[in-house]
């Protein structure tokens, strides 16, 4: 009798978990973008850095698929923050610097349209196009789509797309918590201001996220955010963007977190970075734990990535080697960026890929895996990564390039586009000298190859800027009043 018992049991236990799993995957999947902020290639411990301790984002990674050339589509944020919201390239949106918040620009306040003549001075060679003052409504961002299959959506932390009338509410988010103009908070500790701070924005501190804990690290908040929303849909499907002001400057920490990283071959700056991507893990941990409690984490793709390279200059506090170069530059430490997926069920545990993606890949992966049909007229640059993902890395994306376009003079030597065609990347400084080099052989970009290879770089720029007109890109323009430097 007690073996027939025993057997019903297991039975009846087999029985409950396959109709338990059958209806959770009738159940629309859910969808959490971790959008960091400069978080560089080398800055997880999952990827090789051996300074900062990242459990939980390592997990994500050894429960998913972890991708080894992953670009973001800007080396500075505001252009891939377009670019992750739309799927289509800074060069479409004209989004390619990042955006002023009113604060920064004086008088100005919120003009009637965005800019449209170039601008420069008399001792540059080019005049380069205006960056707008917010993303326009009339592009299609992931809680617009989503919204039309019933999901319900919400912005956490740092948006940096435009004035008021463009924050997330604007762009069809249900629950902003913290988006707006701001592109680095006054302070990451509750209530998030500089009171003496002249500026009266600043002195308030971040719009749509007031005080409530004094003291509270923001990255900490925001996960508690992000844990209030999974509790309160975990019975309806939602994206959350989780995107961290966290690890932008103003570089701070608790000094409890950051003594634990203290060493005698590191700086000051060094230990409270380290101690801001802990913040970033713990927030992880947090959104982990509530999926579980919640028992949706079965049916939540979580995409973890970063908006540009790490901050990577004299004195600054991470260090992006074996890449050259830092946020704002053409070179692969400004572009190249953690990207990591897990979906559980679909992706293998552990897997890796070098093939290379981007930013504008995470809004037709979400619509492929959302079951969303986009408009054919609609031009989405990136690629779903669903067959990829599925097949472990095996299937092709069957894309043979990627491009990035900063038309401006932010950062040494000036304006530049690039091309990453295969393993060779060719870098056009408009006011300056080609720069090609082999990615596979030289991942450093310590050899210029355009003076051994002139057939291939003029390809690459014929190519590039091919593929730039064919977007109606904004160029430089040869500046008729330049009178030399």
């Amino acid at each position: 009798m007690k073996i027939f018992r025993d057997l019903l049991c297991a039975f009846l236990f087999l029985w409950f978990m396959a109709v338990a799993s059958a209806q959770s995957a009738e159940k629309p999947l859910n969808f959490i973008v971790i959008l960091v902020d400069d978080m560089g290639w080398m800055d997880l411990s999952c990827q090789g850095g051996d300074f900062y301790r990242t459990p939980n984002v390592d997990r994500l990674a050894n429960e998913g698929m972890r991708f080894t050339n992953a670009y973001a589509a800007c080396a500075v944020c505001s252009p891939t923050r377009a670019a992750v919201q739309t799927g289509r390239y800074p060069a479409r949106t004209g989004v390619t610097d990042w955006i002023r918040a009113r604060f920064q620009r004086g008088d100005i306040g919120t003009p009637e349209k965005n800019p449209l003549d170039y601008v420069g001075g008399k001792n540059k060679k080019f005049l380069c196009p205006p960056n707008p003052y917010w993303l326009e409504h009339d592009e299609i961002t992931i809680a617009e789509a989503l919204k039309t299959a019933g999901y319900k959506s919400a912005h956490i932390g740092k948006w940096h797309l435009g004035d008021e009338a463009w924050y997330p509410p604007g762009q069809g988010y249900d629950v902003n918590k913290g988006g707006c103009d701001y592109g680095q908070p006054p302070s990451y500790f509750d209530p998030f201001n500089q009171p003496k701070n002249k500026n009266k924005m600043i002195r308030e501190g971040i719009p749509n996220l007031p005080g409530r804990k004094p003291g509270q690290f923001l990255t900490h908040r925001e996960g508690e955010e992000a844990v209030d929303l999974i509790r309160k849909w975990k019975d309806k499907p939602f994206f959350i963007h989780m995107a961290h002001y966290a690890v932008h400057t103003p570089i701070q920490a608790l000094e409890e977190v950051a003594a634990k990283y203290k060493r005698a071959d590191k700086t000051v700056e060094n230990a409270k970075y380290a101690a801001m991507v802990e913040s970033v893990d713990d927030s992880t941990g947090k959104i982990l734990k509530a999926l579980e409690e919640n028992g949706i984490a079965e049916r939540t793709v979580i995409i973890f990535t970063s908006d540009n390279g790490g901050l990577d200059r004299k004195g600054n506090p991470t260090e992006n080697a074996p890449l050259r170069s830092g946020k704002g530059y053409a070179y692969e430490g400004g572009i190249r960026v953690p990207f990591i997926v897990r979906w559980p069920g679909v992706v293998a545990a552990g897997t890796l890929s070098d093939t290379p993606v981007c930013s504008i890949d995470i809004f037709p992966t979400i619509m492929e895996a959302a079951d969303i049909e986009l408009s054919e007229k609609r031009e989405i640059d990136g690629l779903s990564l669903v067959s990829h993902l599925k097949s472990g890395g095996k299937t092709a994306l069957g894309r043979d390039e990627l491009l990035w376009h900063y038309p401006h003079y932010r950062h040494a030597p000036g304006p530049y586009s690039i091309i990453r065609k295969g393993d060779y990347k060719l870098i056009k400084f408009w006011d300056g000298q080609n720069e090609l080099f082999d990615l596979k052989k030289d991942l450093g970009e310590t050899k210029n190859l355009a003076g051994k290879m002139p057939a291939k770089t003029k390809a690459l720029e014929a190519a590039l800027m091919e593929s730039l007109n064919r977007m109606n890109a904004k160029l430089p323009k040869l500046n008729p009043d330049y009178v030399g430097k």
